[in-house]
């Protein structure tokens, strides 16, 4: 069983991730991570959802940036969303995963900032202790 499950759209969102990984790794938190498209291997993302053991997601993706909502839509589980910068400075990226509708709601922290997703599941997953 992993805490965090960090799942990137694609391998250029590795420098993100990295953020998360350096953040987990100095709390103690264990994770797995995964690239999986949510446009190119849709049949993927929906497999290792659903037999995922973790207790958060965090999804780091750029451009449309649906990654974030579509695990959203698989799992009662908190999300995470970190937008990754590209065309738009991250700005098309953040809009796409703060639109949520309503009954999926994923968290959302500002553009590239990794640790921020990291420190926000660190608090989720803290949330019973205090």
């Amino acid at each position: 069983m992993v805490d965090v499950a960090v799942i990137c759209g694609s391998a250029s969102d590795g420098p993100v991730a990295e953020k998360v990984f350096a953040t987990l790794k100095e709390h103690g938190v264990s994770y797995d991570y995964r690239v999986i498209s949510a446009h190119r291997d849709p049949d993927k993302l929906d497999e290792y959802v659903k037999g995922s053991t973790a207790r958060v997601f965090i999804a780091v993706a750029g451009l449309s940036a649906a990654l974030p909502g579509v695990v959203a839509s698989k799992t009662e589980r908190p999300v995470i969303g970190v937008p990754v910068s590209g065309k738009l400075m991250g700005f098309d990226a953040l809009l796409s995963i703060v639109q949520m509708p309503r009954g999926v709601p994923v968290a959302c922290v500002g553009v590239d900032n990794g640790e921020n997703a990291a420190f926000l599941a660190i608090r989720i997953l803290g949330a019973g202790r205090a």
